[in-house]
């Protein structure tokens, strides 16, 4: 029997009212990949550019949400502990294949980082994105 779990599904370009929460299989990882139980997850613009159909990359229908915080449910080649909190971000994640707007995201086990912390979930949700954008910026505006 398939499990399932809620996710936010868009089908096509278009506004808001184009995102549609629905019951969809949970993914099963392969074994250089990682299944996360996804606790938070950020709202980012570059989301709505791709729902909107601005965005250079992409395919529908599609999960979207470039950005997860959580903890791994499985881990089949074995480079995480279940229970660990895990974050990952972008590398095609909501765009090339599902993202983060769900109970549930596979994604690739080299764009998982581990990390340990007592902050609220709600927050942890806002960090990958929110660091790599200062990061970027640093970097761009000290190479300059």
């Amino acid at each position: 029997m398939t499990r399932s779990m809620r996710a936010v599904v868009v089908e096509k370009p278009g506004p808001a009212s184009n995102l549609q929460l629905r019951d969809v299989p949970i993914p099963e990882p392969t074994d250089d990949q990682v299944l996360i139980r996804v606790r938070a997850f950020g709202l980012n613009r570059s989301e709505l550019h791709f729902r909107s159909g601005v965005a250079s990359t992409g395919s529908f229908p599609r999960i979207p949400g470039i950005e997860a915080t959580g903890v791994v449910e499985a881990a089949p080649g074995g480079q995480f502990m279940p229970g660990a909190q895990v974050m990952t971000m972008m590398g095609g994640m909501g765009r090339v294949f599902d993202g983060g707007y769900a109970e549930y995201v596979v994604v690739p086990a080299s764009q998982v980082i581990e990390f340990r912390s007592s902050l609220p979930w709600v927050q942890l949700g806002a960090v990958p994105e929110m660091l790599q954008t200062a990061d970027g910026s640093l970097r761009v505006g000290l190479e300059a």
